[in-house]
């Protein structure tokens, strides 16, 4: 079990979960620059200390997270910041060697709502929303937003949600395919902890392996994608996973994957 002290994220690692807590709950959890220190601090632990074989992410109070706090921007320098924080933000979540959880628990808005977006498997819960706000200050979708909303959504739809900056509630994001799950509001954390701790026990590798896979294909031909298969494939076969899951299926027991 692993504890780290923050200021704007609280961040502990327990039986293979990482846990990340936006922790700003006046604020809605929005983005500063010193909460984006601590969540690269805290992404690198989950990277180098060999504890968690699943991330979970969530927010603290009645917002998952509203984006970026205005008052903590350089209006001069936005390139700067998206270059330096939320860039980097989405290519570490997206790219962890573990699956990523994002417990949706109230409105994730904006950079907000493509940090849930970018996970993994993202429930949420009945009363959160989905808000791409930026229209509505005269800026783009960033932190992925226009590279993951079409993939979700289709392209009109996420036109439809960029442009107009509409609202959409958890239960039309999960009717669209935007999001995995959608659960009551008190049921949230026991659930996506579940979910985790369930993941964190599973094949970790082959697990890493499938979610590149998947993330890859969008940009492959067929020929290129079996040809990943292959090679992923006989990367998998080489872990300890793979030989307790052959050898727990043959003596019909439940298998004790180490993430090896």
């Amino acid at each position: 079990m692993g504890t780290s002290s923050f200021d704007s994220i609280s961040f502990d690692t327990q039986d293979g979960v990482a846990r990340l807590t936006l922790n700003r709950p006046d604020k809605l959890n929005s983005f500063t620059e010193a909460m984006h220190q601590e969540i690269r601090d805290a992404l690198m632990q989950v990277q180098t200390d060999g504890l968690a074989r699943c991330l979970l992410i969530t927010g603290n109070g009645r917002g998952f997270c509203a984006g970026q706090d205005l008052a903590d921007l350089d209006m001069t320098a936005l390139s700067d910041v998206l270059e330096k924080n939320y860039n980097p933000l989405i290519q570490t979540v997206t790219g962890l060697d573990m699956p990523v959880v994002c417990a949706v628990n109230g409105v994730a808005a904006g950079a907000g709502a493509n940090l849930a977006l970018a996970c993994d498997l993202v429930v949420a819960a009945r009363s959160a929303s989905f808000v791409q706000a930026f229209s509505k200050i005269g800026l783009i979708p960033d932190a992925a937003g226009t590279w993951t909303l079409p993939r979700l959504v289709g392209l009109p739809r996420a036109l439809g949600l960029t442009l107009l900056g509409n609202r959409l509630t958890a239960e039309q994001a999960l009717q669209w395919g935007m999001i995995w799950e959608v659960v009551e509001d008190d049921a949230l954390a026991e659930h996506t902890l579940a979910l985790a701790k369930h993941l964190a026990s599973q094949p970790t590798v082959a697990l890493a392996l499938t979610k590149k896979l998947l993330r890859q294909s969008y940009d492959n031909t067929l020929e290129q994608q079996l040809n990943l298969e292959r090679d992923f494939q006989s990367a998998a076969s080489q872990t300890k996973d793979f030989q307790e899951g052959v050898a727990a299926f043959l003596a019909k027991r439940p298998p004790n994957f180490t993430g090896q």
